[in-house]
Order: structure tokens, then C-alpha cells, then sequence
């Protein structure tokens, strides 16, 4: 499968949107638990996994964009 430039810079401007996103929330869920929120430790569960899963999406995201703009400019 080829990517166009376009394409490729797409995967790679969502996948470090994806990082600056997960990273904020990832501080502020931090924060929350450092100030002693009341939830119940499911909720500080799932939201760590979700955060794991979607920066390796992310990550996953920008080296295929990577990948396909390194791929584009030999063609």
C-alpha cells in the first residue's frame, strides 16, 4: 500500500495529536489521584490502560506516517 505526502503527514500530525492529548490527561488523571480524588481504583484502571493503548496508537500512527513520507520522497 503507498501513501501520497498529504496522507503521511495526516498519520503523523494525528499521532502526535494523539501524544499531546494522552500526555495532558495523563497529568491532570495524576494530579487528581496526587489530590486524593475519591473514585474507585477500576476508574484509575481503565484509564491508564486507555491512555497506554492509545499513545502505542499514537505511536503506531506516526511511524507508519513516517515510514510512508520517507517512502514518498524516493519515488
Amino acid at each position: 500500500m503507498t501513501f501520497s505526502k498529504k496522507h503521511a503527514w495526516l498519520l503523523i500530525g494525528v499521532g502526535i495529536w494523539n501524544f499531546f492529548i494522552w500526555i495532558t490527561f495523563a497529568k491532570n488523571l495524576s494530579a487528581a489521584h496526587s489530590r486524593g480524588e475519591d473514585h474507585p481504583s477500576g476508574y484509575w484502571i481503565a484509564h491508564t490502560v486507555l491512555i497506554v493503548v492509545d499513545l502505542v496508537i499514537g505511536a503506531i500512527l506516526a511511524t507508519v506516517g513516517l515510514r510512508a513520507l520517507r517512502s514518498a520522497k524516493k519515488a
